[in-house]
């Protein structure tokens, strides 16, 4: 996924990388290891292996995982950048003019200043905004940034999950993604587009004119979009896929549906375990609004946020109380 660069992407970079999205991958689906690894028809501790960077990624592993996780080929091109990776070993590469083509990739001249995400439900549709302040460290002009939307009704099932979004695919009509860089709006351009995982580059670039993020330059940038609660899971996943200073979720529910949140960390070196500091709650008898954040989030770091209504829709719904 690391697109042209003037460089060649180290192989343990890329290794890295390639373990980073295997784990991801399975914390999104909600497989253990072993789980994974029998879905596979591998051994249970390969995966286990993979992922601390014992074993170097293989192409049949590669395909398994992917497949086995309907990851979109997001797990095949990391494995597809290590092969470029290992053949570029000692082979002089002579420096082109081109723009940077992946932002998620390790290294990235791009640093994230503030990671602000926000979750808004409403009884039927969850809104999801997200705000980042980018600064340019590098030395040539962004043109574009790429974003990841990935749902999972039924996490931990990964066959029932295929099976729904088979049946009801997510669309791009229903998502009504809308992007804008400070006061002017992004175009929008599809990468990927499967069933329950796309891929967009946001352009800074609209019918008016272009708006690179030169070098040494910082811009906000926000994008928003919607998915009902028919195929969006109860979970939040923020996956650190930049040098990032500060990350911030927000989670905001009808106060009726009377909500409890909690969430897990997980990072290249540990398995999940319960975030370090709780989420802090504000409740105004309308919205009830769940805040967490940490500074310097580790890169390749998952933070996971769950929650459950303990007041279930539909009693809700049958009081009258909640529309």
């Amino acid at each position: 996924m690391n697109g042209e660069q003037a460089t060649a992407v180290p192989v343990e970079q890329a290794a890295e990388a390639f373990a980073a999205e295997v784990s991801y991958w399975r914390e999104v689906r909600g497989l253990s290891k072993r789980a994974l690894a029998t879905a596979m028809r591998f051994d249970p501790s390969y995966v286990s292996h993979v992922e601390s960077g014992r074993h170097k990624p293989s192409e049949d592993f590669a395909r398994r995982a992917d497949e086995a996780m309907n990851a979109g080929k997001a797990i095949w091109r990391r494995w597809c950048d290590y092969e470029a990776a290992k053949t570029r070993i000692g082979t002089p590469v002579s420096p082109a003019p081109h723009r940077i083509e992946q932002p998620y990739a390790t290294g990235s001249a791009l640093i994230v200043e503030h990671d602000a995400a926000r979750l808004d439900y409403d009884g039927s549709h969850y809104r999801l905004t997200m705000r980042r302040h980018l600064r340019n460290t590098g030395t040539e002009p962004v043109t574009r940034y790429l974003i990841r939307i990935s749902v999972d009704r039924y996490p931990g099932d990964p066959e029932r999950s295929n099976a729904h979004y088979r049946e009801h695919p997510l669309t791009w009509d229903e998502l009504d993604l809308i992007a804008n860089c400070a006061t002017d709006r992004m175009r929008c351009e599809a990468k990927h587009d499967r069933d329950a995982f796309k891929e967009v580059w946001l352009l800074f670039e609209n019918e008016y004119g272009r708006f690179p993020l030169y070098p040494g330059e910082s811009v906000w940038i926000e994008y928003a979009y919607s998915v009902s609660d028919s195929k969006w899971g109860r979970w939040f996943q923020r996956a650190v896929r930049l040098p990032t200073e500060h990350l911030e979720v927000q989670l905001a529910f009808p106060s009726v549906l009377d909500p409890a949140v909690w969430g897990t960390e997980t990072s290249m070196t540990a398995e999940a375990r319960p975030l370090r500091s709780a989420a802090t709650r504000h409740d105004d008898g309308v919205m009830c609004v769940f805040t967490w954040s940490t500074p310097a989030p580790a890169l390749h770091a998952r933070y996971r946020l769950e929650w459950r209504f303990r007041a279930e829709p539909e009693q809700v719904v049958d009081s009258g109380e909640f529309r």
